[in-house]
């Protein structure tokens, strides 16, 4: 029986930061629409708040490999509760100017990124550390942060209509800390959570090295391209949504924030029900089966939905089963990507995935802001939505995603010579490497 006490400290850690983010996720674009009324503003938050990410995505896998990954996760939550907690306090203060606010969550988004990456990278050495399988811990680790990000959105829609958003980032800032104390006490004894002896002595040369091992492995992965390729477009769209279209559908034909909090917190509830169904019965079925399958199901319906409808109840059901397909999807990928990237590779690959993936965030938010001002609600749900579907048909069209059952270095399958009564033994000839059974 392995250690334990690292894995659930960071599972905690990341589903307490998921929370709190949650609350950020709805409560600053609802603090925009409050103190501005601009969808056109709040889309510009939007891009001030993701363009940091990708930034510190493209050159961060190095620094967590360096600095380590325990103290980049500490030092990554501690920066951002300072980040949020000064938004409120300067609006109390009244000498929050949007300017400011812009500033402010351009540096949370550029430290929180370094600090997911290096719990994400974790698991693998955690799971091995506790003793559990990797599709196990990367399930129960999706699962835990789609639980509580349901938690988290539901608590922000009702806190919101009671104490307002202000209190709400307050509360946000209080769960970055807590997360940054249980990865301080509780990830002690990992080696890979430690800092690395640096290959090359600290210089522009080898830090450029470095970062370039993880491009060149992404660049020369083809089922990881157009696994980014893909979430760049999803990812970019989803930002489009949560940023700027739900809050301005919520307010001009919903109940407001409480809406936006059920409508998230049910996404939330299905991708923990479709996380943990993946994580029991998941390993049965061919991964690009379901992989799909759930990935067209998981995001167009809603735009399409809030575009036809002014009500509630549709739009209710369809996150519900969108986020349960939508809960299948990241166990799967985050399996293939510990598959297919060794260990020494991990931090930087996943930077290098991290930006790709979130390379179109920026201008989703941006964009979904401006199409509401130029085009209307319904349109820009109807523009977003057409986006999200395209994308989400790659897995049929690329044949990069065929491999998406196999897994490297699995040994083939042969299968059985057929026993005849002819004494001479017949030559076996080799049909090559048989499709690999997902483990459990």
């Amino acid at each position: 029986m392995g250690n334990r006490t690292p894995l659930a400290a960071t599972l905690a850690a990341n589903s307490i930061s998921t929370a709190g983010t949650s609350l950020t996720l709805i409560g600053v674009p609802w603090f925009v629409l409050e103190t501005t009324g601009s969808a056109g503003r709040a889309g510009v938050v939007a891009f001030c708040a993701t363009l940091p990410i990708v930034v510190a995505a493209l050159i961060g896998g190095p620094v967590i490999d360096r600095f380590g990954r325990r103290r980049t996760a500490i030092a990554s939550d501690a920066v951002c509760a300072a980040a949020i907690a000064a938004i409120p306090l300067l609006h109390f203060a009244d000498v929050l100017d949007f300017w400011m606010l812009c500033a402010l969550m351009a540096l949370n988004g550029f430290a929180h990124t370094p600090g997911n990456t290096a719990r994400y990278v974790l698991i693998p050495d955690l799971a091995e550390h506790a003793g559990t399988t990797l599709p196990r811990a990367a399930s129960l680790f999706d699962a835990v942060s789609r639980g509580a990000r349901m938690i988290g959105a539901a608590l922000a829609g009702v806190l919101i209509a009671f104490v307002g958003a202000e209190t709400v980032l307050l509360l946000d800032a209080a769960t970055f800390g807590l997360s940054a104390l249980l990865i301080a006490a509780g990830v002690r004894g990992v080696r890979a959570a430690e800092p690395r002896k640096a290959e090359a002595p600290v210089s522009l040369r080898a830090y450029g090295t470095e970062l370039r091992e993880g491009y060149v492995h992404v660049l020369g992965n083809r089922l990881l391209l157009a696994v980014v390729v893909m979430v760049m477009f999803m990812n970019g769209t989803d930002q489009g949504w949560n940023a700027v279209l739900l809050p301005v559908h919520a307010e001009s034909e919903l109940s407001g924030a409480p809406a936006i909090g059920l409508l998230t917190a049910l996404f939330g509830a299905g991708g923990l029900a479709g996380a943990l169904l993946y994580g029991a019965v998941g390993h049965r079925f061919s991964r690009r089966a379901v992989f799909t399958v759930c990935v067209i199901l998981c995001g167009a319906p809603r735009f399409l939905v809030a575009a036809v409808t002014g009500t509630t109840l549709p739009l209710a059901v369809t996150m519900l089963l969108g986020g349960i397909a939508g809960g299948v999807l990241n166990p799967i990928l985050t399996t293939v990507v510990y598959e297919h990237v060794p260990d020494r590779l991990r931090s930087r690959v996943s930077g290098a995935l991290t930006a790709g993936s979130e390379f179109a965030m920026p201008v989703g938010g941006l964009a979904a802001g401006l199409l509401v001002e130029g085009a209307g609600a319904t349109g820009a749900l109807l523009a977003m939505g057409g986006i999200y579907f395209l994308a989400t048909l790659s897995p049929l069209v690329f044949p990069s995603w065929r491999t998406l059952d196999d897994v490297p270095g699995a040994e083939p399958v042969q299968k059985p010579v057929p026993q005849t009564e002819v004494p001479a033994p017949a030559p076996v000839s080799s049909s090559g490497p048989s499709r690999p059974t997902p483990g459990p």
